[in-house]
């Protein structure tokens, strides 16, 4: 995965922002992805995990049941 990965990903959940449920489940799939990258070596793994941070920034309602 590379930084390049995440950001198009971010892209396609701010995209899907008007879809609570479709771009919350993108979001928790993205951190996912990320942390196995993490966890098997990728390069920039700050970078990852900054870049997939940015989703917090898109508005959309979260919810957990």
């Amino acid at each position: 995965m590379t930084v390049d990965d995440v950001r198009e990903r971010v892209d396609d959940i701010r995209h899907e922002a008007d879809n609570d449920e479709g771009a919350h489940s993108m979001e928790d799939d993205l951190y996912i992805d990320v942390l196995e990258a993490i966890a098997n070596g990728a390069d920039n793994p700050e970078k990852l995990a900054a870049e997939a941070l940015k989703t917090k920034e898109i508005e959309f309602y979260r919810w957990y049941s």
